[in-house]
């Protein structure tokens, strides 16, 4: 599966990375959209919140996410879009085993 760096190429950033975690930054305009890509788990922590929309397997869930929230996801594949009229910042702190 896709590389979020690769995937959303523009949106997202390499922050830092070790053997333990990888840090990216993500930030999404209204209407943004990021192709399908995989996490392994992961916690975002939300800097500037708004609504998402997260696409995986054919189930749509869609996130009201508030300034400093931090949100635990599993592993997946999903793609993503920016639904809300703000812009979203967030940091994508990804687990490795």
């Amino acid at each position: 599966m896709q590389d979020p760096l690769k995937a959303g190429k523009g949106f997202y950033k390499l922050v830092m990375e070790n053997d333990r975690v990888r840090v990216l930054d993500l930030s999404l305009k209204p209407g943004d959209k990021v192709a399908m890509h995989h996490h392994p788990d992961h916690v975002i922590y939300v800097l500037n919140g708004g609504k998402a929309k997260l696409t995986s397997s054919g189930k749509t869930d869609v996130m009201d996410m508030k300034n400093g929230q931090a949100i635990f996801l599993n592993a997946l594949s999903h793609d993503a879009e920016n639904t809300g009229k703000t812009d979203l910042h967030l940091l994508v702190v990804e687990l490795k085993k």
